[in-house]
């Protein structure tokens, strides 16, 4: 009891495909397959930005990181001077 079995499955394709017809199918099949195809690419694009963003604020940590000791090489000369 319960269940799909598959000659209500097949039933149920007969009379979709006597609706649509096998080129509307078709044609909303290949449209499926692009909005797929464009969400997966979207999906990839945010990954790399995500990628990029991080490399980014990486880089600006390391420049930071570099300036500091300067900065101490310079308070200590200021100092020696004084």
């Amino acid at each position: 009891m319960g269940g799909i079995s598959i000659w209500q499955l097949l039933i149920v394709v007969l009379i979709v495909v006597l609706l649509f017809g096998t080129k509307k199918l078709r044609g909303m099949g290949s449209d499926l397959g692009s909005a797929v195809k464009g969400f997966k690419k979207a999906m990839s694009d945010e990954d790399q930005d995500k990628k990029d963003a991080d490399f980014e604020q990486q880089k600006l940590a390391d420049k930071k990181e570099q300036a500091e000791p300067q900065n101490e090489q310079d308070k200590a000369k200021d100092k020696d001077r004084v």
